[in-house]
């Protein structure tokens, strides 16, 4: 069986935003877009979650076409269906609607039954002073790490 170490992450999204809730969901995906996954041949860095007739889906995230695949490969840029229960996308749609909220993909992974799955974040937005807070923390702890050593 393939090994569990995919873990793509959007490093971007922490810096740009105010991470509130988290979530894991499920990808509905086809079988070379799985392959490439595993291979971690994967980028969610421009993506974002968007609702369209009722259902959440993930868009703009670049799955490379599946090195093996013959004419059964799949598009790299098509919007994929994430699954989560009724009272998640409630919770969801409702907080997604309001000014300055949105929803942004954190990482893909592969659970503990093979399944590729999502953890996505309802944020909010960082106005520029927040960054520059930002750069700083990440600059205090860097120098500690170099203190201790």
């Amino acid at each position: 069986m393939a090994s569990n170490n995919v873990n793509i992450r959007n490093k971007r999204a922490s810096f740009e935003y105010h991470l509130l809730d988290r979530y894991t969901a499920g990808l509905q995906l086809l079988g070379t877009e799985i392959k490439s996954i595993r291979e971690s041949k994967a980028n969610i860095n421009d993506s974002f979650c968007a609702f369209l007739n009722g259902e959440l889906y993930i868009r703009n995230m670049h799955i490379a076409e599946y090195s093996h695949g013959s004419f059964y490969n799949h598009e790299a840029k098509r919007d994929r269906k994430l699954l989560l229960t009724k009272k998640e996308l409630d919770k969801l749609r409702v907080k997604g609607e309001e000014k300055g909220f949105t929803i942004v993909p954190l990482r893909i992974f592969i659970g503990e039954r093979g399944f590729a799955k999502v953890e996505i974040a309802l944020a909010q937005g960082k106005r520029e002073f927040d960054k520059r807070e930002s750069i700083k923390e990440r600059d205090t702890k860097r120098e500690m790490a170099r203190i201790m050593r």
